[in-house]
């Protein structure tokens, strides 16, 4: 009778082992399924996907300050190639600076209004004047705020008997505001304005 008792007993802690062995694996393994679900939904939305030319192409959030610098030299590219970029047509002209003024404030507007009253515009068009901008380089300074700038670069501007290049070296301050579709940098130039736009070279074609 003791040996039958006994060995009941010894089943029964048998049984209590096995038993807490399989609650405890249950639980480790739902603490590590939730961690991995956890990771992998955190990893699911950093991604983002942009929709280009019916294509959709995978991209990744990240904190904008890991990339002010690239963003920043972006935008002022961008600003300066569009308003100094001009072929003798109005319509291409005027869509070009209108891209370029949604990127930066008032003074770059006084700029383009001293440029038409003067005929600077009408000339390109009557002329057939083409001009195009090669960027040199970008300086960005982030130590501050407002973020400021300096842009280097080449002008070439081609007449019907000559070609033009000239040096352009320009500076102004970068605000941070909302992103659109007009500013997708989500920067805007400030007190924008031209230190140096004089002929280095001129060339009879």
């Amino acid at each position: 009778m003791f040996p039958k008792t006994r060995n009941i007993e010894s089943s029964f802690r048998y049984i209590r082992l096995v038993s807490l062995a399989a609650i405890l694996g249950s639980v480790l393994s739902g603490i590590f399924f939730f961690v991995w679900a956890a990771a992998a939904i955190s990893r699911a939305q950093s991604k983002v996907y942009i929709l280009s030319a019916g294509k959709a192409l995978e991209a990744f959030a990240s904190d904008r300050s890991a990339n002010l610098a690239v963003e920043a030299r972006a935008h002022v590219e961008n600003f300066h190639e569009r308003f100094f970029t001009l072929d003798p047509d109005e319509k291409f002209i005027t869509d070009n600076l209108k891209r370029a003024l949604y990127l930066a404030d008032g003074s770059a507007k006084q700029v383009y209004d001293n440029l038409k009253e003067s005929g600077y515009y009408s000339g390109v068009v009557s002329g057939n004047i083409s001009e195009r901008l090669v960027v040199d380089s970008i300086a960005v300074d982030l130590s501050g705020y407002p973020f400021r700038f300096r842009f280097y670069g080449t002008e070439t501007i081609t007449r019907t008997t000559s070609r033009v290049t000239r040096d352009l070296v320009t500076e102004g301050w970068l605000r941070e505001v909302n992103r659109s579709e007009n500013n997708p940098h989500g920067l805007l130039i400030e007190r924008w304005s031209i230190l140096d736009n004089r002929d280095v070279r001129v060339e009879q074609r």
